[in-house]
């Protein structure tokens, strides 16, 4: 009879280790299944937001030469159309203050200084939408042309100052999108600051492109002003050439910018 209850006894302690084996391998199958599955899908959530990253960021690139290629029309048209009529116009009101009367020769004479302002400021303008013209032209150059005409626009007094020891862009795309970038922001500036003064500085690093840039407007409320297209646009093409990026505004104490572009290879 003892000899009976010790096999059953050994029996049923070898049902329970099997038992609790069996439990075992289950329990650490589960726990790698699942560690398995929630890597899986980590890693497919990883995926799908860089596929959504990427289509971004390749969104972005289409909508900005789209508007590149706009802004080039549009400038050809103004320098090659617009510009000619206004040439034209200009070379007939100077014939005509030679033959008309005393009385209203002034007034021919204004008229035609007027129109030879309106055509340097179309040429100024054409230079500044042809991107063409732009990398031709050179960052610093094309800067100094778009002071130049808010300067002579009489709507506000900019000031640029310019520091260090000038550094090449690694490419001229970055070089033109840096440009529109400070070309949006002054004309935001124009339309909605309320500025009389707007101060721009531009600062050569030995391995970065420092910019700040600053209105004495009216400003606005960071926190509930709605995001437009200028606004976004500013910030999508920092994005696209790494610049880092920082606006900051308040009520009643104007508007900076902040920009940081790191040079790569120069």
């Amino acid at each position: 009879m003892e000899q009976g209850g010790v096999n059953k006894e050994n029996l049923d302690l070898t049902i329970l280790i099997y038992s609790i084996a069996v439990m075992l391998i289950i329990s650490i199958t589960v726990v790698v299944f699942f560690i398995v599955f929630q890597k899986r899908k980590n890693q497919l959530l990883i995926d799908k937001l860089k596929q959504q990253q990427e289509f971004e960021e390749e969104l972005s690139k289409t909508q900005q030469e789209i508007q590149e290629e706009t802004l080039k029309h549009v400038g050809r048209e103004l320098h090659d159309n617009v510009g000619q009529l206004l040439s034209f116009a200009t070379m007939q009101m100077n014939v005509a203050a030679k033959v008309v009367k005393e009385e209203v020769k002034s007034k021919v004479d204004n008229a035609s200084e007027a129109l030879k302002e309106s055509l340097a400021e179309v040429r100024a303008l054409s230079k500044s939408l042809n991107s063409d013209v732009i990398s031709k032209l050179g960052f610093e150059a094309s800067i100094k042309n778009e002071i130049e005409r808010l300067n002579k626009s009489g709507l506000i007094k900019a000031n640029l100052v310019i520091d260090g020891e000038k550094a090449n862009f690694k490419n001229k795309k970055d070089e033109i999108i840096f440009f529109r970038i400070l070309q949006e922001f002054f004309s935001n500036t124009l339309k909605y600051a309320e500025a009389q003064h707007l101060n721009i500085n531009i600062s050569y690093k030995s391995n970065e492109l420092l910019i700040n840039i600053k209105d004495d407007g009216i400003g606005f409320d960071m926190e509930n002003v709605a995001q437009g297209s200028g606004l976004t646009n500013m910030k999508k093409r920092a994005e696209l050439i790494n610049v880092a990026y920082k606006l900051e505004s308040q009520k009643g104490n104007g508007t900076v910018l902040q920009l940081n572009y790191p040079y790569r290879g120069v």
